[in-house]
């Protein structure tokens, strides 16, 4: 299942793969090894991957590009998005000193060109603003957006973590297609500060990331909130006959905002599992019962 992000945005895979864990910040896959990974993912219809240039201390796109160029599946069949604007303390970037933000049109524009480099690719479909910078000048990110977009080089842009004043301001002087956030029943804050409100009033797809709240529901030594809300998965799965991570992907999957979970594992049940997901549609109670587990008590 195939969605447009926005009236004017691109089209992407409903369960996006994402590609943080891919390389020495997780699994450090080897070349042949992402190459497997990209080509089973295509298979169940996941055709869209989540990077950030500061992935792998800046190797994992690298790793990407190695591994699809090797495949045998077109470009065209694949939709490649990156973030810019963090930089990160690493050998691999000895002229940093001190991890910070920037948002400038030459720094933008740098980044884009070794992304496009790493990729192995003419395009990036969608770039992200990793973070909002307390000094980006909106008005100088758009002119750099419309020359990016002008010389082919990406084809849409969006930000990642901004409030909802945050995007409306960048928004205002350059079209954003969405917004990357971290969302999952122990984030439940989007929900209720009206960042989902907007997204779905500018009838915006945004993207959801740590949607499993990065394994914690799978931790050998659960916290007391996760107790409380497995408690209710578990048996939510047992009735529906599934995986309790497919509740918590359809969980998500319910908002009327049409949140596209980023699926952050290697593994190919897992990124399988969320797909199937697609197909479960808990009632409205029953995703309140997730709710109320996760706040510890019902709703007001």
């Amino acid at each position: 299942m195939n969605v447009a992000i926005s009236e004017a945005g691109p089209v992407f895979s409903r369960i996006v793969a994402g590609c943080m864990n891919w390389g020495k910040w997780g699994a450090d896959l080897s070349v042949s090894e992402a190459r497997k990974l990209i080509e089973k993912c295509l298979e169940i219809n996941v055709t869209t991957f989540d990077h950030a240039d500061i992935y792998g201390h800046y190797t994992t796109e690298e790793l990407f590009g190695k591994s699809f160029t090797g495949s045998s599946s077109s470009r065209k069949k694949v939709q490649l998005v990156t973030k810019c604007g963090i930089k990160l303390i690493t050998e691999n970037r000895p002229d940093h000193k001190i991890k910070s933000y920037n948002t400038n049109p030459s720094y933008i524009t740098a980044s884009v060109e070794q992304s496009l480099t790493n990729l192995q690719t003419d395009y990036i479909d969608l770039l992200l603003i990793h973070r909002p910078s307390p000094l980006m000048n909106p008005e100088e990110i758009a002119k750099v957006f419309a020359k990016l977009k002008k010389d082919g080089k990406v084809l849409h842009f969006g930000v990642s973590n901004f409030t909802p004043m945050q995007f409306e301001m960048l928004n205002t002087y350059t079209p954003l297609v969405t917004n990357q956030i971290e969302i999952s029943p122990l984030r439940l804050e989007p929900f209720v500060d009206g960042t989902l409100d907007q997204y779905v009033l500018k009838k915006i797809k945004p993207m959801g990331y740590s949607t499993l709240a990065g394994g914690k529901f799978f931790s050998n030594t659960p916290e007391d909130r996760v107790v409380r809300i497995n408690s209710v998965v578990d048996r939510l799965a047992v009735y529906y006959n599934v995986t309790p991570d497919m509740i918590l992907t359809s969980w998500i999957l319910k908002h009327p905002s049409g949140i596209l979970p980023i699926i952050g594992s290697t593994k190919i049940s897992r990124i399988q599992s969320a797909v199937e997901s697609l197909e479960i549609e808990i009632t409205d109670e029953e995703w309140f019962m997730i709710w109320q587990a996760s706040l510890g008590e019902e709703v007001a």
